[in-house]
């Protein structure tokens, strides 16, 4: 067994009880395929919670400073993790996402960028549209509805791919793809709270 899924079992086991998480169409994953899995941020656990609730095994982009510390540095990449140096165009990190999405892998991404302190949903970072934009990904939304209290609902919900065609017929720009995928994001955090 790898690292992956052993830390997959291990926080199964350890999160799903504590924050009674309930996980809503997680049908809507395609089974195969690049896809680019786009979330809320508003709590450190939401990669592992994610994670969990994903049927698929997901690859993160991780903020680099992560990488800098001692036992991270050799568990981030055992765990499917990759740095990107948040601030600036990153063009490894970006490489790195648009091959997993071509070699059919999900990469997983908080738009955001940053963890919201309030709950409520950011505005979402151009680069989620960049990798919607230049791939063939199937475009999947999730929404972490909380609060992370021991013992209370945690929903994580997974909606229908996003319909970027029009979007990619008329050459929209990253930030517009950026702006629709938030949206969808907003919607199932409205619907499911």
């Amino acid at each position: 067994m790898n690292l992956y899924n052993l830390g997959k079992q291990l926080c199964t086991v350890i999160l799903k009880p504590l924050y009674r998480i309930e996980v809503i169409g997680e049908e809507n994953v395609p089974k195969t395929g690049g896809v680019l899995l786009c979330s809320n941020h508003i709590d450190n656990l939401d990669p592992p919670v994610v994670g969990i609730s994903s049927p698929r095994p997901i690859h993160f982009m991780a903020k680099e400073e992560l990488f800098r510390l001692p036992i991270l540095k050799s568990l981030l990449p055992s765990i499917q993790a990759f740095p990107v140096r948040r601030g600036m165009s990153d063009k490894q990190a970006l490489r790195t996402g648009l091959q997993l999405l071509k070699d059919g892998k999900v990469l997983g991404l908080f738009p955001e960028g940053t963890r919201s302190k309030t709950g409520e949903l950011g505005k979402g970072l151009a680069g989620a549209g960049f990798f919607a934009l230049r791939t063939e990904a199937n475009v999947v939304p999730c929404a972490i509805i909380g609060p992370y209290k021991p013992f209370k609902s945690l929903k994580v919900v997974f909606g229908k791919p996003v319909d970027l065609s029009e979007l990619k017929e008329r050459k929209g720009s990253a930030e517009e793809a950026t702006d629709l995928i938030m949206d969808t994001i907003g919607e199932l955090m409205e619907k499911y709270k």
